[in-house]
Parts: C-alpha cells; structure tokens; sequence
C-alpha cells in the first residue's frame, strides 16, 4: 500500500495524461460541488421558511370577526358577527386552547413626548399577546394581570417610537401623551422579523375604558396546544362550534368568522420543503453518479491503453493483485484528491454565503426582517459521508477494470496493438 515506487509510478502516469487526470478529477470534484450547492441551498431555504414562522409562535391561532354567508335557524346570511369580552372567555375553555389575549384596535393614535410627536400603531391587548407573538423586550416589562386589572395607563412602545420620541434618552418612567391622555412607559419592544417597530402595546381594559371601546374586541390571538395537522384542526372545528354557538351562525360558515392557524400551515409548507429536500438529494446523487462513471470509463481507457504493458509484468512474475492494487490505487488517489477538492470548494461557497448573510443581517433582533435564504450550510457529517461514497464508489469503479486487467493472459496482452 505504501510501496514508494507504487506511487512514483501512478504519480508519473498522471503526469503523463495531465488532461485525462484532469477531466476525471474535475467530473468527481463537479459532482460533490454541486451536492454542496443544492443541499446547501435546500437547507437555507427550509431554515429561512423556519424562521419567518417563529417570528411569531408557531402554534398560533388568530380569530377575527365576519359576516354570515349562510342562513342559520330562520335567520338571513349577511348579519355582522361582533366579538365581545365574553367571546375570549368562550374560546379560553375550549379543550386544546392556550393562552389567549382579545384586542380591541384604536388604529394610528397621536403620540407626543416634549416637543417630539408622530402617528403610530396602538394594539391593546392581554400579557398573554407577548407568547403568541414572540414580542422581544429590549428594556422595562410588557403589560401584565395588574395593569388589566386596575385598568392602569401603561404602555410598551416599540423601538421606533422610542428613537423618535425620546432620542437617545431613557424612555422608561417616562410618560407619553397618547390622543392627549398620558401613559407612563413601562416597556421597549421588538417584533420579531419586523423591519418596522412602530407598533405600542396598552393594556385592553384600559383601552375599552378611556376610548370608548365598551367591551368589545376585534380578534382573539391564541395559542393551540397540538402538535399535528389533526390536532389543531379539531381544535379549530371546537372553536368555530364554540362561537358559533354563541352568535348563531352555522359552524361551517366559514365567512362568519375569520380563523388563520399558523401551525396548519407550518406543517404543510414543512412538508413541502421536504419533498424539495429529496428531489434535491434525488438531483445531488444522480450527479454523483455522472461523476463515477467518469471515473469508471477513464480506468477502462487506462486499462486499454496499458495491456501491452499489464501483459509485461504479468510475464515477469507480477501478480494479480499486484495489478488490481495499482489500478486500483490510481482510481482512489483521483477520487479523493478531486473530491476534497469539491467538498471544500463547496462548503466553502455556502459558508461565505452565510458569513456575509449574517454580516449584512441588523445587529439587533429582528432587524433583519423576513427572509427566504437563512444559514445555507451543510451538515459536516452529511459532506464527510458523502466525500466517502464518492471514494468508495470510485474504488470500485476503478476495480471493475482492474480486475480485467489482472485476467488477461500475458501472451494475449502482449499482442495488443
């Protein structure tokens, strides 16, 4: 295995064939190339997918109010459903919900501070919207059961509203004058994969008490405890059953209320991506495959061309295996090198993508926003695996000629033009 003149002579043959070495080591490099480039495409595709999902929880249900397109129980299609408090408590009790915060929407509000004023987003809310909707705190508390409670004048104001209010100022104590009434700040927020944090967060009671809101809501935000398609279905059939119920509409009116479920979707787009992974590996090993018969057709090339002197040393006492192993260690030398060459090429190329994805990425949470692309790398051992069947496979498309080499009569061999 180590014989130097073994090795002398393989190195000479391939310096000796130079664009016949090269073609063969470009064919095996090409295809491990390429497996890195569509493994690593899929993975950042389906991690980019991913996380645009977590930007809020992935078991998250939102409900809004609609109208019936169905008559139900001597009453016409057409009347508009309105959610009330009493709505949250129905939805809280079905079997499978989470938490769960009502909102009631004020729409673009008036916020000023000194001087400083602008017109922003104001979603009144529960403590329970911060789990559904992954909210990141970046100084101070989110709303809690107190201020619900006491209908305190709180608010959690997002990043951008802090910068244009308050500078580089501490916003927290502080108190803002929202449609002239004041609120003190309690919080600074983040919304994940937002580019635009605009948004302010007050307590629901105090907001239905102080702007006429009365008791009523817009939308239920919730949490589903399911882990599977079926789950969250049965839980949506039990809420729309629930509601249904409640404001006398048909369960399957589906225009009577509004319902988006994020894990149904999750788990569909999931499977969609992994149909694309296979097609990718399906895609990925028939280039691979190209690569080895490349291979295995430059080793027939090489045994045709050296029967003559195959059939010397066989004359002078060389063994078969003799034969085989220096076929075979050329076939393995090529493979190796070329593939080293494309598994590092490859994972090289994806790696640099990321590095410069994360580099022009924001340096604080979120501000990157959403993404299709996301940590287009490799698993090592999948490269590494991958590396080591090409070399095996190239092993025994080198040996298949090689054993027809050691088979030839020297006397046969010898008369080969």
């Amino acid at each position: 295995m180590f014989d130097i003149d073994k090795w002398q002579e393989i190195l000479a043959t391939i310096k000796k064939n130079k664009m016949r070495t090269f073609l063969t080591g470009f064919s095996v490099a090409w295809g491990i190339f390429m497996l890195m480039i569509l493994l690593g495409s899929g993975n950042g595709l389906s991690n980019g997918v991913a996380a645009n999902f977590m930007n809020d929880a992935v078991n998250a249900m939102w409900i809004w109010q609609g109208e019936t397109t169905i008559p139900y129980e001597g009453m016409k299609s057409g009347r508009q459903i309105m959610f009330h408090n009493q709505d949250q408590e129905i939805v809280q009790k079905v079997s499978g919900v989470g938490a769960s915060s009502g909102r009631y929407f004020m729409g673009n509000t008036r916020y000023s501070f000194g001087k400083e004023s602008g017109e922003y987003t104001t979603i009144t809310c529960q403590p329970e919207l911060k789990e559904v909707e992954n909210i990141t705190l970046n100084e101070g508390r989110f709303i809690n059961q107190i201020d619900v409670q006491q209908n305190r004048k709180v608010v959690v104001i997002g990043t951008d509203i802090k910068t244009a209010l308050f500078k580089d100022s501490t916003a927290l104590g502080e108190y803002v004058n929202i449609n002239m009434v004041p609120f003190k700040v309690v919080g600074v927020c983040t919304e994940p994969g937002s580019t635009r944090n605009r948004n302010a967060y007050m307590p629901l009671s105090t907001a239905q008490m102080i702007f006429n809101g009365s008791n009523r809501l817009h939308n239920l935000a919730l949490t589903i405890n399911a882990s599977t398609l079926e789950e969250s279905q049965a839980i949506e059939e039990q809420i729309r059953t629930a509601l249904g119920r409640q404001h006398k509409f048909d369960p399957k009116d589906e225009g009577a209320i509004g319902l988006y479920n994020k894990l149904e979707n999750y788990i569909q787009t999931m499977k969609i991506f992994q149909a694309i992974k296979i097609f990718i590996w399906i895609i990925g090993i028939g280039t691979l495959i190209a690569g080895i018969v490349g291979v295995s057709n430059i080793m027939l090339i090489v045994v045709k061309e050296r029967t003559k002197e195959i059939g010397i040393r066989k004359a002078i006492g060389a063994s078969p295996a003799s034969v085989i192993g220096l076929i075979l260690l050329e076939a393995i030398m090529i493979t190796t090198i070329a593939g080293y060459i494309g598994l590092v090429l490859g994972t090289g190329l994806m790696e640099m993508i990321n590095y410069f994805m994360v580099q022009s990425a924001g340096p604080t949470p979120g501000e990157q926003g959403e993404t299709i692309f996301l940590n287009p790398t490799v698993d090592f051992n999948i490269a590494v695996s991958a590396t080591l069947l090409l070399i095996i496979a190239g092993a025994i498309a080198g040996y298949i000629p090689a054993k027809r080499a050691a088979s030839i009569k020297p006397i046969v061999a010898l008369r080969d033009e």
